[in-house]
């Protein structure tokens, strides 16, 4: 999660928190009903959150083991998750080929936006200040500025497996089912 921990999960629906330099389990979190497909922590290491074939999103508490919240909105298996900075919103992507986001704050069981633009399921998602990036198998590299309401949109090719922000924020970095990477410059798109 920041380096002094370790967060898996997988098809035994559920998730296991570990202490990477000694190698044990320190707590395991049980609450999908299906196989935990993406897991994330919040920055403070207070929260988690996860998602899986059961087309729900799961907010747990890290000190209790507790769901505290589950989201329910997607048609299909849900692919990945992750939180804002802030870890007020949580950021989910789904094979129905949405991403949606989720206040954490609310009690509201809707999420407060659908970005519904990829035409096949969404693979990845990555979130960094006020844009949300996402891959999907469709090809397509999607770069949401929230602050702005624009899309930028790069065509691949190949299905996209994984997106990432770079360090400096200027560029895009995904991988596609071709076995390459792509670094794209945000502003421009070129590689």
């Amino acid at each position: 999660v920041d380096g002094n921990y370790c967060l898996t999960c997988g098809s035994d629906k559920s998730l296991k928190l570990w202490n990477p330099h000694k190698g044990t389990a320190l707590r395991t979190y049980q609450g999908h009903g299906y196989e935990v497909l993406d897991a994330a922590g919040s920055f403070d290491n207070s929260q988690l959150c996860s998602c899986g074939a059961d087309k729900t999103v799961a907010l747990w508490d890290v000190a209790t083991g507790q769901v505290v919240r589950k989201y329910r909105g997607h048609a299909g298996k849900v692919n990945c998750v992750q939180f804002n900075e802030e870890a007020t919103i949580i950021v989910s992507g789904s094979i129905d080929s949405t991403v949606r986001c989720w206040d954490c704050r609310s009690r509201r069981p809707d999420p407060v936006q659908v970005l519904d633009e990829a035409k096949d399921g969404v693979s990845s998602v990555k979130v960094s200040d006020h844009e949300i990036l996402s891959g999907s198998v469709d090809g397509r590299v999607r770069r949401y500025d929230l602050r702005a309401g624009q899309l930028y949109s790069d065509y691949i090719g190949s299905p996209i497996t994984s997106v990432c922000f770079s360090k400096d924020g200027q560029c895009a970095l995904a991988a596609s089912l071709d076995s390459t990477l792509r670094l794209l410059d945000k502003e421009t798109g070129e590689l």
